[in-house]
């Protein structure tokens, strides 16, 4: 999963999480909630739009964003098992 730390640039960008660096960003802590990045419902639009503008991605309902959005890491494997070879 080479593009990580593309991916992690990217919700940096587009959530303008400037205070942070990709490096700072652990690929296993929870998006939203008080343990992880604390991010909230309306960013998750803003994710939705980065799996559709980078990757060509759609999100098909709710219940399949709360499994892509825990993590990092479950964006890249959505991305990994999603995307055209």
């Amino acid at each position: 999963m080479h593009f990580i730390n593309e991916l992690k640039t990217h919700i940096i960008e587009e959530l303008n999480l400037e205070e942070l660096t990709p490096d700072e960003m652990d690929i296993d802590a929870p998006l939203f909630g008080n343990e992880g990045l604390g991010l909230d419902s309306i960013d998750v639009l803003e994710l939705i739009l980065i799996l559709e503008k980078y990757y060509g991605l759609k999100v098909g309902t709710p219940e399949e964003g709360k499994q892509i959005f825990r993590s990092v890491r479950t964006i890249a494997d959505y991305i990994t098992a999603n995307q055209p070879q």
